[in-house]
């Protein structure tokens, strides 16, 4: 369902996107091409900040938002999610944050007040909270990073875990195809 916030903003979605009937967009959030919204995401930008202004969410191309995935932001800052990146199940992505491009963030996982360096892989039950990290950094499954966290205990990301995000990203972008296809049948 799109719907606009309290501001007037509605959501920009292109056409080649697709998202799920029971998925949540509202306010000011621009989805690109090729994009995935999974069953019961929520995506909304409805908060201000202090001068009544505030920033977009951006999902950039080819990108799979999953399963009961919450994106918000925190008075009205910004959260840009990456090209062929995606965010697994039940994740809560929360601005101001940056997601660059193909990351894979695992399930349950939560990133608040973060720009995650391109080709990162978070694996599931993760927080990183406060505290940026480089490119190509592989967190293991249930680690909790902030603003004091060492990141050099931190390993580059392992071939087998950048191919597992790679596929992830195929699978979806079949699925928007097939979604779109079936939803011109009803």
């Amino acid at each position: 369902m799109l719907r606009k916030n309290p501001t007037g903003h509605m959501p920009q979605v292109s056409e080649t996107a697709f998202i799920d009937p029971t998925a949540i967009i509202c306010g000011k959030v621009i989805i690109q091409d090729n994009v995935f919204i999974g069953p019961y995401a929520v995506i909304r930008a409805d908060e201000v900040n202090e001068y009544g202004d505030m920033e977009a969410i951006i999902i950039k191309r080819d990108t799979n938002i999953q399963d009961g995935v919450v994106i918000h932001s925190k008075a009205g800052a910004a959260v840009t999610i990456g090209e062929r990146s995606s965010i697994a199940h039940r994740s809560i992505i929360h601005g101001p944050s940056e997601v660059s491009d193909d990351v894979f963030i695992g399930f349950n996982s939560v990133v608040f007040n973060a720009v995650i360096g391109k080709g990162c892989v978070i694996r599931h039950n993760c927080v990183i909270d406060g505290l940026d990290l480089p490119e190509n950094f592989h967190v293991p499954p249930m680690t909790n990073i902030g603003s004091d966290f060492d990141l050099n205990s931190i390993s580059k990301v392992p071939p087998e875990y950048s191919a597992f995000s790679e596929s992830v990203v195929s699978a979806n972008h079949t699925l928007v195809q097939g979604y779109r296809r079936i939803a011109n049948e009803l």
